[in-house]
């Protein structure tokens, strides 16, 4: 496994803090003074972890190039009304995309064209009646496509057209809300236990939500209608949730026809939820999603990362750590690591600042 590189910085001038830094050895996280004026809610390195991107309650996105162990602050986004919780990076087909989501219950897209240069290509304003809580980019085998959770207890689907425009389509997922949704990985039908499909038949877009109903959903993309459908499959009873959803993870596939998902709970815990294809649907809907208790934390769990291989699970609980999860043969997750806290590393005394570990992959943990 790949850790963070780079090493904690001595505090900086206010003036120069922003602009470039240079780490003081050529291991350890690389600390980022982001210099954003209030609380940092998310990071993500793009594609090729080449580029981060920050999102705050300063209502700002800030762009950064990091390359071995240097940074260099390249572009603030602006446009927001109120604290951005969360931004995804688009798959580099498209080009350098980023989406963001904030509190106002907009989506902004931000395209850089040329290097340096950022544009707003789309911004769905209004777009819920309240705060966006998480988007993320489909797979780009559905082309430029992005989901958005909100507490509005809707999830959005805005997807870009040949004309340029964008057209939303809506699912109502639970009336109290929803704090996060994933997409399930493309997988070639021939790949994911379903026979030979027929000529021209290809897998339906999957996502999986985080509800504050205390569990989560999956919804599939009906390839007869093309309207979204709540999948039938049902959960389990070996573990459920008894607080909001945090966060939900679809991992990548690793043996053909399983599918595997993990949520986290403001009650302390992580479930991983497995689901096994017994009858060769395109669509999963055999079979039950079975539960695993990976672990009661004993504070709320916020994030959930898989490594890009689905073998690793990263948890960001509430007693500030991150811990490495990973599955024995007998199917029992047991903690192989733990990622240490820097401290210090932030801005200058009195201006506000906050600071960022670059993560050790986009997206996730790299193995």
């Amino acid at each position: 496994m790949e850790h963070p590189v780079g090493a904690p910085q001595q505090q900086q001038e206010a003036a120069a803090a922003a602009t470039a830094a240079t780490s003081s050895s050529s291991s350890g996280p690389i600390i980022i003074d982001t210099q954003h004026d209030d609380m940092v809610h998310d990071s993500q390195l793009d594609y090729y972890g080449c580029k981060l991107a920050t999102a705050s309650s300063d209502r700002t996105v800030k762009i950064y190039d990091v390359s071995g162990n240097t940074y260099a602050h390249t572009a603030t986004l602006q446009g927001h009304e109120g604290p951005v919780w969360e931004i995804t990076w688009s798959h580099p087909k498209f080009g350098v995309v980023l989406a963001s989501c904030s509190f106002d219950g907009s989506v902004l897209i931000h395209r850089e064209s040329p290097p340096g240069s950022w544009t707003l290509i789309h911004a769905a304003r209004g777009l819920h009646d309240s705060s966006v809580n998480g988007v993320t980019f489909a797979p780009h085998e559905y082309g430029l496509m992005c989901a958005a959770a909100s507490s509005d207890g809707r999830v959005s689907f805005l997807s870009h057209n040949e004309d340029d425009t964008w057209s939303v389509e809506y699912v109502n997922d639970n009336s109290l809300g929803v704090n996060a949704v994933t997409w399930a990985p493309y997988v070639p039908l021939a790949n994911a236990g379903g026979g030979n499909p027929d000529e021209g038949e290809q897998q339906q877009p999957r996502v999986a939500t985080a509800g504050c109903d205390n569990r989560i959903r999956f919804w599939t993309r009906s390839s007869a209608t093309g309207s979204w459908e709540e999948e039938t499959t049902p959960l389990g009873h070996g573990a459920s949730h008894t607080d909001w959803v945090r966060d939900v993870a679809w991992a990548p596939p690793i043996v053909p026809g399983v599918d595997v998902v993990a949520s986290c709970s403001e009650d302390g815990t992580v479930i991983v939820w497995t689901h096994k294809d017994g009858g060769g649907d395109a669509d999963g809907t055999n079979g039950t999603w079975e539960p695993t208790l990976l672990n009661n934390f004993g504070e709320p769990v916020w994030r959930l990362s898989w490594s890009v291989t689905g073998s690793i699970l990263a948890v960001s609980s509430g007693d500030s750590t991150v811990t490495l999860w990973k599955a024995g043969l007998d199917g029992t997750w047991k903690q192989v690591s733990q990622v240490e806290d820097v401290v210090g590393g932030g801005g200058s005394a009195g201006g506000g600042a906050e600071s960022a570990a670059a993560p050790a992959a986009p997206g996730g943990v790299q193995q």
